[in-house]
């Protein structure tokens, strides 16, 4: 099966950012070539290196809480 890696780069986003911790910084557990990607369109410091870390830049961090609300949020409860 193929899929859409812009769909997949958007989903590690929104884990990213949803998992972050001290304003931006989340554990680098993903696909290295996903994180490169993310890295070139400015969302997340260079992967590359022995830190377990990066830091999600500003649009990163907003872009990926957006993505997260799309995909992972709960609908508002019924005030019924």
């Amino acid at each position: 099966m193929s899929y859409d890696e812009s769909r997949i780069e958007e989903a590690v986003l929104a884990l990213l950012a949803t998992f972050s911790f001290d304003e931006g910084w989340a554990w680098k557990g993903f696909d290295f070539e996903i994180m490169d990607r993310l890295h070139a369109q400015g969302f997340i410091s260079d992967p590359v290196g022995k830190a377990k870390s990066v830091w999600l830049t500003p649009q990163g961090l907003e872009r990926g809480h957006e993505i997260a609300e799309r995909l992972f949020g709960k609908p508002p409860a019924d005030a019924g």
